[in-house]
């Protein structure tokens, strides 16, 4: 990637990861679980799954890995609130579980939207040094 992130972009990329996360078997996805951070594994743990509509390619499969280190760089209430969003959650449901207003539910998710890409830009500036 030659441009630098922007909010929008690692939006997209997380909720490329939660569709997915949503394609994969069981049988992989229990594999992959042990890499992730542990948010992401209380949240897995919380949900539902469906039937997968087929297997995503290696190459998304390494995207969502690479896309949930990421969520090191957030607090466990952002990291929620991101994969919430990922995941399509309807903000109605997001701001009856947060207590909170939607500006500032939005205000939160766009925090944490830009922490992760500035952090990616940080690391891309630091390659090409």
């Amino acid at each position: 990637m030659d441009d630098k992130w922007t909010a929008k972009l690692v939006a997209q990329r997380f909720e490329e990861a939660a569709a997915t996360l949503d394609r994969l078997p069981n049988s992989q996805l229990q594999q992959l679980r042990a890499s992730w951070p542990e948010v992401l594994q209380e949240i897995f743990d919380s949900e539902e799954r469906t039937i997968p509509r087929g297997p995503p390619t290696g190459e998304a499969i390494d995207r969502m890995d690479e896309t949930f280190t990421w969520f090191r760089w957030l607090e466990r209430k952002q990291a929620k609130l991101v994969w919430s969003k990922a995941e399509r959650m309807p903000w109605k449901l997001i701001l009856r579980h947060l207590g909170v207003c939607r500006a500032t539910a939005w205000q939160w998710w766009m925090s944490a939207l830009t922490e992760v890409a500035s952090r990616l830009n940080e690391r891309m500036a630091n390659r090409t040094v």
